[in-house]
């Protein structure tokens, strides 16, 4: 079983700005928005793949559910110098297929909607061990005050708790103009970590840096 991360936030608040120090020999990143990165140079660094068979790209754009596990069961099998794995703005495979289906009339596309986002983590955490994926979403506050991942109104939510399919969720914070991580609850936001993953409840917004902490940390 792999190792899944979910990272949490408002958009700007650096999530996909922490992908900056990660190396791209050795990483993939699938983009639901297919935004551009916040840093300089990414587009060399992060090439299109061409089709399922390409061992030199490692960037795919899509929305769509069963192309995103196609491409999490290709890395997992196909291409194993790929050790860390980005799925950037997940909570837009809900929202958009929301909007796509707008016109349906009935329950059953939400239910159809929630199967399709859980099968997607799902896929991640039946991957080879070596692989690390981080699911990137944004942040909404619930009737209680506290800021959790986005969904749809009350899809999933009433099932599922998505923070508890996760070992390690980390929520961004941006303090005075520094952009850092926030590694357990501080009663408003839902970050958890293992017992003595982190030095400190705050870290730099790094993504290598926790690459380094999980790996040390389940050697």
């Amino acid at each position: 079983m792999s190792n899944t991360v979910l990272i949490i936030g408002r958009s700007g608040s650096g999530k996909s700005s922490s992908l900056r120090n990660l190396d791209p020999k050795f990483t993939f990143i699938i983009s639901v928005l297919d935004k551009p990165l916040p840093f300089k140079g990414y587009k060399k660094l992060y090439v299109p793949i061409k089709g399922w068979d390409d061992k030199e790209g490692n960037y795919l754009a899509t929305d769509d559910w069963q192309r995103i596990i196609k491409c999490i069961q290709m890395i997992d099998k196909k291409r194993p110098e790929i050790t860390t794995l980005i799925i950037d703005d997940i909570q837009y495979v809900l929202a958009n297929e929301f909007m796509k289906r707008s016109a349906e009339r009935g329950f059953d596309k939400y239910s159809e909607m929630g199967m399709h986002y859980w099968s997607i983590i799902n896929a991640s955490m039946s991957c080879r061990s070596n692989l690390l994926t981080f699911f990137l979403s944004h942040n909404e506050i619930d009737a209680n005050g506290q800021s959790k991942v986005k969904t749809i109104g009350k899809l999933l939510d009433e099932k599922i708790t998505i923070e508890g399919l996760f070992t390690t969720v980390l929520h961004t914070q941006v303090n005075d103009d520094e952009y850092l991580f926030l590694t357990q609850s501080d009663g408003t936001h839902n970050a958890k970590s293992p017992l003595g993953m982190f030095d400190e409840k705050l870290i730099d917004n790094d993504l290598s840096l926790v690459i380094n902490k999980l790996n040390e940390y389940f050697e």
